[in-house]
């Protein structure tokens, strides 16, 4: 049996037209993880992305419990690891 964890925090960054960060909100609605969503243009620029996560990063870039995972797959596999898909 699959337990949730509900003391998981989520940060993603996200930008508008985006299916993978789509996608990735409602994986933490389902999962009833806590997330806070920030959007490209709105609460940061290109160059604050890039210096945070790397020249080239694509968009989402989520962070869980304070650790960087990645983007869409990544977190899927984390999520996996972790047991809760």
């Amino acid at each position: 049996m699959k337990m949730i964890q509900t003391e998981m925090k989520a940060v993603f960054y996200s930008k508008d037209n985006c299916q993978w960060c789509e996608r990735v909100k409602m994986l933490f609605e389902t999962l009833k993880i806590d997330y806070l969503e920030y959007k490209y243009q709105k609460d940061f620029t290109k160059d604050q992305f890039y210096a945070e996560f790397g020249e080239g990063s694509t968009f989402p870039q989520v962070s869980i419990n304070s650790e960087h995972v990645g983007g869409f797959k990544d977190t899927l596999q984390y999520l996996q690891e972790k047991d809760l898909l």
